[in-house]
């Protein structure tokens, strides 16, 4: 029997609903014997995988779960596939991560299956496999490699970011703490699960309390808000742009209809936002609409959460609060000195049981990446009162002008509240006075019309000079990433 607290755990909630959708629902007992059973499946004649690398495609739901904890009981590594992927990214995620077979729903194997083939990597179908009597699974330890996720940063192709167990049972019990799970919670799943947000902060932490998860194919705001109006719901978490479309769609709504949504809202006892900043006017709107303060945080693949607004005391519009349980935080200036006052910005460093093993077969970059035992995130911030406030990502974020340094999402905080911009990107330009002077790329409302001059005077009272655009594009609309996220164009594509 393995040995790791999840499925302990997992034992004594029993007949208890884990995850449900619209036409079925699942138990807690029947995911750890569907998992056991696949488990024993994959296990074939061996005792333990011995952390082979099994990627697998599913949606959110019951088969998701079972494939995880089936792969993590027989001893294996999971790398989950994101349901979007195009041919060459799931080529790239299966030759680097080097996975031994793939596992996929029946609905979702025909995206991999080509690449399956011309890789000769064997692809299971996960309701055409005969799964066979549960047998003796591996004793698992923490230190053993768990999950490989994969993230790009801001350059060089996608890293494969190696969690052991122990690393996503500290990322779980973290937030477990700092935001109160309760075993009678009740939370939504409609986030992308090869992103730690839905992964850990969603389906991981739900599971491992003890919580119910309601399943959805895809956000949509009228099933969303059925759900909610009927108090389905008392926790909540989404990406800041999901907050900005249930918000135009509650404007949309007759009176009485939002008002049912809004007590909704207003009822559930926890609310987060994360996986990008969220502007200020939209969390203070959310608070408007609804009564809800939002929580922001802040983390990354490597280290889960690290910052969070407190679920007791301020939440406070632009900032990612104090560092969470079991987390240690630094700032370091690029001088190389730790930054020990507030209001001086530096990069964010962290320390603890939650960050990351190494980069998968990466050793170099996994050195560079570390300070001394400090995970070097590459995200600038500075402390004010209390608080941390995420500057950007120095690669990306960070514009370097006449000697400042310029928070480019700041900018676009402030650029946000034109009532003719709708989205807007914020990126350094390179000019031969300044070094870097501020360009911003923009979608407008429909049929609003916006000039640099124009923008630049109605930024005066809101921005420094030097923070002021210089140049400005209006565009149809800007990339994104697969959480929706608004991506930076690079500036050759721009000007």
């Amino acid at each position: 029997m393995d040995e790791l607290p999840l499925f302990s755990r997992v034992r004594n909630y029993g007949e208890k609903v884990a995850i449900s959708n619209t036409t079925s629902q699942f138990t807690y007992k029947q995911l750890l014997t569907d998992s056991a059973a696949l488990a024993s499946t994959l296990l074939g004649d061996e005792v333990d995988l011995d952390e082979a690398r099994i990627a697998f495609l599913a949606p959110g739901g019951p088969e998701y779960a079972t494939i995880q904890w089936g792969i993590w009981r027989a001893g294996g590594v999971v790398t989950p596939l994101c349901l979007s992927a195009a041919e060459p990214e799931f080529e790239y995620s299966l030759t680097d991560s080097e996975a031994s077979r793939v596992i996929a729903t029946r609905e979702q194997a025909t995206k991999v299956a080509s690449v399956c083939a011309r890789l000769e990597i064997p692809l299971l179908v996960l309701e055409d496999l005969q799964l066979v009597s549960e047998k003796s699974l591996p004793m698992l330890e923490p230190s053993r490699r768990a999950m490989i996720l994969y993230t790009s940063g801001t350059t060089s192709k996608p890293k494969g970011v190696v969690t052991t167990h122990g690393n996503i049972q500290a990322q779980i019990e973290s937030l477990i703490e700092a935001w109160e799970w309760q075993t009678s919670d009740r939370i939504p799943l409609f986030l992308p699960l090869h992103h730690v947000h839905g992964i850990i902060n969603v389906l991981s932490c739900a599971l491992w309390m003890g919580a119910s998860i309601e399943t959805f194919p895809k956000f949509e705001c009228g099933s969303i808000f059925r759900r909610v109006a009927e108090d389905a719901y008392t926790v909540f978490m989404a990406v800041p742009t999901i907050y900005v479309k249930l918000i135009e769609a509650l404007e949309d709504l007759d009176d009485q209809e939002r008002s049912n949504v809004v007590e909704g809202f207003n009822r559930m006892r926890l609310m987060v936002s994360g996986s990008a900043a969220l502007p200020a006017s939209v969390h203070m709107k959310w608070t408007e609409l609804t009564g809800q303060k939002l929580l922001e945080r802040y983390g990354m693949t490597e280290i889960g959460m690290a910052l969070s607004n407190p679920f007791h005391g301020e939440r406070r519009p632009g900032s990612v609060g104090q560092a969470l349980p079991l987390v240690e935080v630094r700032l370091k200036a690029e001088s190389g000195e730790l930054v020990t006052v507030e209001n001086e910005p530096g990069e964010i460093q962290v320390r603890g049981p939650c960050v990351f093993n190494e980069y998968w077969n990466r050793p170099e970059i996994t050195k560079e990446s570390f300070d001394d035992g400090w995970f070097r995130t590459g995200d600038m911030a500075v402390l004010e009162t209390g608080y941390y406030r995420i500057m950007g990502r120095l690669s990306v974020d960070i514009i370097k002008s006449g000697g400042y340094k310029l928070s480019a999402l700041e900018i676009e905080a402030a650029l946000l509240q034109h009532p003719n911009i709708r989205e807007c990107a914020v990126i350094g330009h390179l000019d031969n006075t300044w070094g870097e002077v501020v360009a911003a790329a923009v979608v407008l409302e429909a049929g609003s019309n916006l000039d640099l001059g124009h923008l630049r005077d109605w930024c005066r009272d809101r921005l420094s000079h030097y923070k002021l655009p210089k140049r400005l594009l209006v565009v149809d609309a800007l990339p994104r990433n697969a959480m929706g996220k608004v991506t930076k164009p690079a500036v050759k594509d721009l000007f």
